[in-house]
């Protein structure tokens, strides 16, 4: 390698890196080759050429430091981690202090820090508390605390002037690709519920507030979210500043729910208000059995069901939707269509063996 090749080399600290958010950052990370990788996370994971993990407790400030003392040559943050905790005001210390954490076991070490992403959410917009004002865009007002982050995004504020680094936040709608074990994957959701549906020889019905059915939604692919991610990582124009990044197109459970049907060969009946963490509580068996019957890989039911976070996401009776432009205004123009994107990682669960 020649001392320009190792000049403009890059190494990226995947901050959460076996989450939905992370895993996929990380496979796109690996087809750029400029990109060495790290990845965090809790459980560590399988080292290749490019990719190395390190199993880190981040909520233990002296364990990051320790773990993440020797990492020198990073350049690049890539913040995605998060723990879920009851309530609102209790998120708040655990997912604001693994944030600080990482930024003051790093930031003194690596000389070359350039940049540091940090992934938010329609939280911003209060999204989870009710009825938003839609389209969210990225100059809206923040809403009545406790928010987490709102906290994380203040922090790097207030850390980066005369820093050599800056900084860019990605807020994404709810976000749709492969990872297992993770709290926030709605395709898993409806994936394991169509399948048990039909392995029950029921109907697929959209368990639902009423309302749920017939909002306005988007999604966020994570592979898109991938590209997007390093893009504003990586071009000046981003540098302080934070981003909506959606598919680009919106939809109605009505209308797609039909279409999920399909795919999965079931009928759909009408909506019926259920839910999910109380009626798949004792799914388990079901759940093993099938494993067994269809030879598919051997996941616990615990680690492909996402319960709470299904019921969460179809209670949204009211419409559900951020501005994009602003991403398109600076540079980043990909777009997917959402009805595509949930057959393509369906079908991606057929392959790998994770549903029938």
């Amino acid at each position: 390698m020649n001392p320009s090749e190792t000049q403009l080399r890059k190494t990226a600290l995947v901050v959460g890196a076996n989450g939905v958010i992370g895993r996929n950052l990380i496979d796109y990370l690996l087809t750029l080759p400029e990109w060495d990788i790290i990845g965090l996370s809790r459980r560590g994971g399988e080292d290749s050429v490019r990719l190395k993990y390190v199993a880190v407790d981040l909520l233990d400030e002296e364990d990051t430091r320790v773990k993440l003392g020797h990492l020198t040559a990073v350049t690049h943050i890539f913040y995605a981690a998060y723990q879920d905790r009851p309530t609102w005001a209790e998120l708040v210390p655990p997912n604001l202090a693994m944030l600080v954490n990482v930024v003051n076991a790093i930031e003194p070490i690596a000389a070359n820090l350039q940049h540091i992403s940090l992934m938010q959410g329609y939280k911003v917009y209060g999204a989870h508390l009710g009825p938003f004002k839609t389209p969210a865009r990225e100059t809206d007002a923040y809403h009545m605390p406790p928010e987490f982050n709102v906290d994380q995004q203040q922090f790097l504020e207030r850390r980066q002037p005369g820093s050599s680094w800056t900084w860019s936040a990605l807020r994404p709608s709810v976000v749709a690709g492969f990872a297992l074990g993770n709290p926030m994957n709605l395709a898993m959701v409806i994936a394991i519920y169509a399948s048990m549906s039909k392995e029950l020889g029921l109907p697929l019905r959209f368990p639902g507030k009423p309302g749920a059915y017939h909002s306005l939604l988007e999604m966020t692919d994570a592979n898109l979210l991938a590209r997007a991610t390093v893009w504003a990582a990586t071009d000046e124009r981003c540098a302080n500043q934070a981003f909506n990044i959606t598919n680009g197109d919106l939809f109605r459970w009505n209308e797609l729910w039909p279409k999920i049907g399909a795919f999965f060969g079931i009928e759909t009946a009408p909506p019926l208000q259920m839910s999910l963490d109380t009626v798949m509580a004792d799914k388990e068996p079901l759940w093993n059995s099938m494993v067994e019957k269809y030879d598919l890989e051997q996941n616990r039911y615990k680690d492909v069901s996402s319960w709470r976070f299904g019921d969460f996401v179809f209670s949204w009776d009211y419409d559900f939707f951020a501005d994009g432009s602003k991403a398109r205004r600076f540079g980043f123009h990909d777009f997917i269509d959402t009805e595509q994107m949930f057959m393509d990682i369906f079908q991606d669960f057929r392959q790998r063996k994770i549903i029938p």
